[in-house]
């Protein structure tokens, strides 16, 4: 079985279904993929910290030990409690893999200990993989792939967290926070973190934009929405090397043409309030425009039409779909998406 959708992982993770004894959790944020892999393990097993009753095995022990595992899931649970046997796979460990493949489909159907959970993690698996296909394809396991978090997700572990400390964001501050904050889902949390800490746990406080410059820093260029910005601007050399910094920072394609995706739905709201009635400045505010932008946002506006665009949404989808292809190029397609974008920018007079 796969779940990909976010409630459906959920609400396996917090009531595991009865009859998994397997589950393969993967992607490319390594970060969610452990997450994810320690609430799945406090919910479907007793003990998963107790080494009587539960097993940590890594690739490397695989090399060592190739019978490790079938011995592993094969062992009976020294406590009483259901047994974990959790493996964490490296990339690109091909052997590792092709066991772990055999194991858990042999586990699945009940071939070893019933009472045993298999859980292993691993990063980015194609559809080629054999691990994927076997945890896939098992009545008695079930594949949960980690994709990169949409802003929506990002902006709800923000206000949680923030919540348990008693404090939050203004509209604006959680939108900067959420365009500036590290897509891999382990860095994420420590900078939310660092985040509470700035503001005080406890201290009650709703953080305005202007609150967070000295923890943000002045490095605006970083940011994945300043890239956008500046592409739609017609500011290729700008766009370019915001881009390339935010790949170097762990940034990946899909982001890149998501981020210019909510630039042009923004501009779009924004003509669309203006043509109903509203000022310039009131549709701005309206769509979420953080203050600094404001005047930028305004000369876009100004210049992209409607028709321009309708035109330019199918060279936005088409590059979303090709950014998420197996072995794609993600960074070189967002890269001339953005080129494309500036170059038609400046023929409207950007």
């Amino acid at each position: 079985m796969i779940l990909s959708r976010r409630p459906d992982i959920d609400r396996f993770i917090d009531q595991p279904t009865p009859g998994v004894r397997a589950v393969l959790i993967h992607g490319r944020d390594r970060g969610q993929v452990r997450e994810r892999a320690d609430k799945l393990a406090a919910t479907a097993t007793a003990n998963p910290d107790d080494p009587f009753d539960a097993a940590r095995l890594t690739d490397g022990d695989l090399d060592r030990d190739p019978a490790l595992l079938d011995g592993e899931l094969s062992a009976q649970s020294l406590m009483g409690g259901r047994r974990l046997v959790r493996l964490r796979l490296g990339e690109g460990r091909a052997a590792a893999e092709r066991m772990a493949a055999e194991a858990l489909s042999l586990h699945a159907g009940g071939g070893f200990n019933p009472d045993a959970f298999f859980l292993v993690e691993a990063g980015a698996l194609d559809r080629s993989s054999a691990l994927r296909r076997a945890a896939e394809r098992a009545d008695g396991a079930v594949a949960i792939a980690c994709y990169e978090d949409e802003p929506g997700d990002v902006a709800r572990m923000i206000r949680e967290a923030l919540a348990t400390d008693k404090l939050g964001l203004t509209p604006d501050a959680l939108e900067l926070v959420v365009s500036r904050l590290p897509h891999e889902r382990g860095v994420a949390r420590r900078e939310i973190e660092r985040l509470a800490l700035y503001l005080g746990p406890g201290a009650g406080v709703t953080a305005s934009a202007e609150m967070l410059t000295d923890f943000l820093g002045v490095e605006p260029e970083a940011s994945l929405a300043e890239a956008a910005q500046d592409a739609f601007g017609g500011k290729l050399a700008a766009a370019q090397a915001g881009l390339r910094r935010a790949a170097a920072e762990g940034e990946g394609g899909p982001a890149a043409v998501r981020a210019m995706s909510s630039h042009a739905a923004r501009l779009r709201r924004m003509q669309a309030l203006m043509a109903g009635g509203s000022s310039a400045q009131e549709a701005a505010k309206q769509s979420g425009v953080f203050w600094r932008n404001e005047k930028e946002m305004l000369r876009q506006a100004r210049a992209w039409s409607f028709a321009e665009l309708d035109r330019l949404a199918a060279e936005l989808l088409d590059a979303d779909r090709a950014c998420k292809q197996t072995g794609s190029p993600d960074r070189l397609i967002a890269e001339r998406l953005a080129l494309a974008i500036a170059g038609r920018a400046r023929r409207l007079g950007l």
